[in-house]
């Protein structure tokens, strides 16, 4: 239980309520255990005697203790779930805070679907279970020791029925335990692979149509479905036998008190008031022990859990924090990359860039092109810092950014993606997410540059106009050029469009590189399309991760043979071969 011992410090904040619940528990249970005294005093000394004002006065204090232990155990409810559901919202919040300082190799080690489960699900196992420990945790072990106190109490020799049923009951939860943490792991694993599944399916659903393969998602899904129930079942079968059994227990213990305990009553050596009590307290004591056993077995769920969420708490971004972060250097857009090697496995897989060197002078135009898969998109994550390099150095204007101030550094690199990630709100929001400060006038004038500003005012509520989850409203070019639009709006003095044209045609992009010529920043555009690198002052060719060659297109078209390829391939008569949009 270590994982979720250490998740307890976020419950200190809330320490105040956290001491009540118990106390308020602690009262609960005194009141519990004074009734079967009670019971055993109106039998035994007014029942018996035909003493009703022995039998009126002890069922009004009967009334008392019930009204204050109910207090009690509404104050411990209270409490409890002040004290767990803040601890949830303050965990919930360390975990995302943490997975907002990872890397992208941190995010790729620790998918997205794995993340959601843990930050929802995982925190509310041990938000659950933390609200059953402030009441169950303190109310089973006193009302089980006291109820057996109270029996020794009542009758000494009834009270050896404890050796009898404490160690079996005692042995199953054992089982349980261990048993229950392994298949709770499994479920919780599962529940990982749906949420991978769904969310991927959701993501694609127009991918999934196009290519007709309803049916084979929904079989995909079945599958994982299925797997999840049948880790659920397998748990709660656990579950399902711990408690008949234990239920079977605590019966054939009481059958036995009543048995034995009977024959004494009759025989005159035990009081029937004493024997109804001693049932009581055997009563209260093994159901106690059953709390305690279905305690353990969340226990179990919640231990799995935390260890989720530890793994999430534990995990140390793969960027380290400079110790004297740079912070006073002007960026004037100067890229330099010294013999740079990259592999997203740092414990000896293949490099995916290998001895990458160039410099990009400020203002320069730096087009990178290469068949798939040769690295050109790693190339240009290293500048902002979405990766370390494995071996070498990427500098900006003389400065490693592994040494540079994070926020200088995201400041001064401004990155447009292919895929354009936007988030529900308004167009105008989307824009200046960025610059949350910005003038309508800056957004108006990144979306001209971008060339959005006219798709933009086409719609009735222009910059206003809501954008779906994901910009599911918007065409791939139209979210292309918000995107770029959203880069431009920061002034970065370095700017990578990583294929962010891919789905605009040509026009459009003419304009747009057009209009970015005159920003004068340090652009390096990557892209498929080889009409989008030919105004470039310096073009990379990339085959394996390695520079083939380098320089202008006129230079390139003398000297290299793989550009001369493409450039071939992508040319008919002299035009270019556009993608179809």
């Amino acid at each position: 239980m270590r994982s979720t011992r250490k998740l307890l410090r976020f419950i200190r904040p809330y320490w105040l309520w956290a001491l009540l619940a118990p106390l308020s528990m602690i009262l609960e249970v005194l009141m519990d255990l004074l009734q079967p005294r009670l019971v055993q005093q109106i039998i035994d000394e007014g029942i018996l005697r035909s003493d009703m004002r022995t039998v009126t006065h002890t069922g009004l204090l009967m009334v008392v203790v019930a009204v204050v232990g109910l207090a009690g155990g509404m104050a411990c409810t209270v409490f409890a779930f002040l004290a767990s559901m803040g601890m949830g919202a303050d965990l919930r919040a360390e975990l995302f805070r943490r997975v907002q300082s990872f890397s992208f190799g941190n995010l790729d080690r620790l998918e997205s679907g794995n993340l959601i489960t843990r930050l929802t699900n995982d925190v509310t196992q041990i938000q659950d279970v933390v609200m059953m420990m402030l009441r169950m945790l303190w109310r089973a072990p006193i009302m089980l020791v006291g109820g057996i106190v109270m029996a020794v109490i009542t009758s000494p020799r009834l009270s050896l029925m404890f050796l009898v049923i404490m160690p079996v009951l005692l042995a199953v939860m054992a089982v349980l335990l261990r048993m229950g943490y392994n298949l709770f792991s499994r479920v919780q694993a599962m529940l990982d692979r749906i949420n991978t599944v769904l969310q991927e399916n959701l993501a694609g659903i127009r991918l999934i149509r196009a290519f007709a393969r309803r049916d084979f998602e929904i079989n995909r899904f079945r599958e994982v479905n299925e797997g999840f129930a049948q880790a659920n079942i397998s748990a709660i079968r656990l579950i399902s036998f711990g408690m008949p059994f234990m239920m079977l227990m605590l019966n054939g213990g009481i059958v036995a008190v009543v048995w034995f305990g009977g024959r004494w009553a009759i025989g005159g050596s035990l009081q029937v008031g004493q024997l109804v009590a001693f049932v009581s307290y055997l009563v209260q004591s093994l159901m106690s022990l059953m709390m305690v056993s279905m305690l353990i077995v969340r226990l179990s769920r919640a231990e799995a859990s935390a260890d989720r969420i530890s793994e999430v708490l534990d995990e140390r971004p793969d960027l380290a924090v400079a110790t004297s972060p740079v912070r006073d250097v002007e960026v004037q857009g100067r890229v330099e990359f010294q013999h740079v090697t990259f592999s997203y496995d740092h414990s000896g897989g293949d490099p995916v860039l290998r001895d990458i060197s160039f410099v990009a002078e400020p203002g320069q135009m730096i087009g990178i092109i290469g068949p798939t898969g040769s690295g050109k998109s790693t190339l240009v994550s290293l500048i902002p810092r979405f990766y370390d390099p494995t071996c070498g150095r990427v500098l900006l204007d003389g400065v490693d950014v592994r040494e540079m101030d994070e926020e200088l550094l995201r400041r001064s690199v401004g990155v447009a993606l292919q895929e354009a990630v936007l988030f529900s709100g308004t167009i105008r929001d989307n824009i200046r997410f960025g610059r949350p400060e910005a003038s309508d006038e800056e957004v108006e004038w990144a979306a001209k540059l971008a060339q959005a500003h006219d798709f933009i005012m086409s719609f009735p509520d222009g910059y206003d106009s809501v954008v779906g989850q994901r910009g599911v409203n918007l065409s791939g070019g139209q979210k292309q050029r918000l995107a770029i639009a959203r880069a431009l709006l920061v002034r970065p003095k370095v700017l990578v469009l990583d294929d962010s044209t891919s789905a605009v045609d040509a026009e459009t992009e003419s304009r747009i590189q057009a209009a970015l010529r005159e920003l004068r920043q340090t652009r390096f555009v990557v892209a498929q399309r080889i009409s989008s690198v030919m105004p470039a002052d310096k073009i990379l060719v990339l085959e394996d991760g390695r520079i083939v060659a380098q320089g202008t297109h006129d230079e390139l078209m003398q000297t290299s043979p793989a550009y001369r390829e493409i450039y071939e391939s992508q040319m008919e008569h002299g035009a270019v071969v556009h993608d179809a949009a």
